[in-house]
């Protein structure tokens, strides 16, 4: 199994790896873009993720990583054996989507092989189904096809895939956390689906000469022993992983307060910012924020410091405005603040 380079060991990018396992915290945020130059650990910190996912129960043999607990009433799986479900335990999933796959493979198909052996129409089920209850992941996302744009927003809204295909109509759960990264120099992402990532974390190259040494060490090291390399990072994986568990089971018990919701309305507003998804991410946030740090009440604090990854991409863009999205966000916070 080929290892991925450890969470903890990225050297900076502290907004990337706050919206990454804020998202981990509660899903219900409405996952990640992640943009930036290439070369700037973008793909390495969302494929780490997997490794510092907690482990899940789901019904086995599911193809649609159903919840053992409450499998879902239109799983099909599930449904026709419901009187015999085993729960295993196994990882989140986290599926790669890649840029080149057909619609077939995204949503699912006719599995050919039964029908020639077996005679029988059957589902073969896609990558949709792969992710339920987990992470999609989109590399190079603002280059992916219109077709499949306009399809994963339709399940995004929805959590329900419907296929119809050579007779056959299913419909399966497909709640997943999307994930996406790409190099704004390529393309701009369509707006509409732009609008549904919770969270943007825009990374930079980093400036400081120290930790760009660091980062060339790390990498050589990595790539001449990634077992020891791991190793030596097991630890710290293991403590992160440890205080993302408690945070999960903590969010549902945080609270926020009134200044904390006040501050957040007054920056959408000042903004400008169209609809209520950004006051619905701040605070979503905030909240995973607080529970995370291990607070009982996310404040104004917690605010200001997710307000600039839930805002900057909801921004109506003004060609006279010479500082980033983010920078905006930043510069009307202190005026809220003021």
């Amino acid at each position: 199994m080929q290892q991925s380079f450890p969470f903890v060991a990225i050297v900076g990018q502290e907004e990337l790896k706050l919206a990454i396992l804020l998202t981990v915290i509660d899903p219900s945020i409405g996952g990640v873009l992640v943009t930036g130059h290439r070369g700037t650990a973008k793909s390495t910190a969302v494929r780490a993720l997997a490794q510092l996912l907690p482990m899940t129960t789901v019904v086995a043999g599911c193809p649609y990583n159903c919840d053992a607990a409450s499998p879902a009433p239109d799983c099909l799986h599930c449904s026709r054996k419901a009187s015999n479900l085993k729960a295993i335990r196994r990882t989140v999933p986290v599926v790669d989507l890649p840029l080149g796959a057909t619609e077939d493979r995204v949503v699912g198909s006719v599995d050919i092989e039964r029908a020639l052996i077996d005679g029988v129409q059957a589902f073969s089920p896609g990558l949709l189904a792969a992710a339920h209850r987990g992470f999609l992941y989109i590399d190079e996302v603002n280059l992916l096809e219109d077709h499949l744009v306009d399809l994963l927003l339709d399940v995004a809204a929805s959590g329900v895939n419907v296929v119809e295909r050579e007779g056959l109509s299913i419909r399966h759960p497909a709640r997943f956390v999307l994930v996406g990264s790409g190099n704004p120099e390529e393309g701009d992402l369509r707006p509409q689906l732009l609008d549904r990532f919770g969270l943007h974390a825009r990374i930079r190259t980093v400036s400081d000469v120290s930790q760009r040494v660091e980062i060339v060490k790390r990498r050589l090291a990595f790539e001449t022993d990634p077992a020891a390399f791991c190793k030596r990072y097991s630890s710290a994986q293991a403590k992160l992983r440890g205080t993302l568990v408690k945070a999960i089971a903590r969010r549902p018990t945080v609270e926020v307060s009134n200044e904390a919701l006040l501050l957040a309305a007054r920056l959408c507003d000042l903004l400008a910012i169209d609809g209520h998804r950004g006051e619905l991410a701040i605070t979503r946030a905030a909240l995973a924020l607080a529970a995370y740090e291990g607070a009982t009440t996310a404040v104004p604090e917690h605010v200001k410091r997710v307000a600039p990854l839930a805002l900057a991409h909801r921004l109506r863009k003004d060609p006279l405005e010479p500082a980033a999205d983010d920078e905006r966000v930043r510069r009307v916070l202190a005026e809220a603040l003021a």
